[in-house]
């Protein structure tokens, strides 16, 4: 037997999220088969907002409900120091910490040849003329310590070196409560090499 149509295209479309395989995405609509109209009628209109309400910030590029975000219209953040993230998700989690009141650029995304992301697919441009019309003292890469970070960071440095910004990248090594016997070898590697004087 077939689920009916209705059912089978929102389990479709359910697992076209990222790490939703077709077992959960059919758990997901049950799920919402069993709640009450109401409750589906609000997850509808929030999916149908998505994109309605809203908006990508003109300076940092991050995802906002306001032109300009919040954080770039805060006069009190230190407008010395921008952050170079590769997404919106990233920002937050900087955030979330309250140990940087700088702004941000937003990249949308990494550098990566095998899902054929070129600079020109990135918002690289725009961070070189906001670097280049703007007194900032440091640029922080913060991005992800994987291959697509590494080369984007790389590639960041080698553009960004001729117009003497101090540019620093996040530090490396191991987490807290991390045993050393089960670090892998670029982790252990960068802890020693990033290693801080007591």
């Amino acid at each position: 037997m077939r689920y009916p149509r209705a059912i089978q295209n929102l389990i479709n479309y359910f697992s076209r999220l990222p790490t939703v395989g077709p077992k959960t995405a059919e758990r997901y609509v049950f799920y919402l088969l069993r709640d009450n109209p109401e409750e589906l009628q609000k997850f509808a209109q929030a999916i149908a907002e998505l994109k309605e309400k809203t908006i990508v910030c003109k300076i940092c590029n991050v995802i906002s409900d306001k032109n300009p975000c919040t954080i770039c219209a805060d006069k009190k953040r230190d407008n010395s120091k921008l952050c170079v993230v590769a997404n919106s998700r990233d920002m937050l989690a900087i955030e979330s910490i309250n140990e940087y009141n700088g702004l941000y650029h937003i990249l949308d995304g990494l550098l990566d040849t095998i899902k054929n992301i070129k600079p020109d697919d990135l918002f690289i441009d725009s961070l070189i003329e906001r670097v280049k019309k703007n007194n900032f003292k440091e640029i922080i890469l913060a991005l992800n310590p994987t291959i697509e970070g590494e080369t984007t960071a790389m590639y960041l440095t080698k553009i960004l070196k001729p117009l003497n910004i101090k540019t620093t990248r996040l530090a490396k090594g191991l987490p807290t409560g991390a045993d050393l016997e089960y670090a892998d070898e670029i982790t252990l590697a960068n802890a020693i090499k990033f290693r801080n004087e007591l």
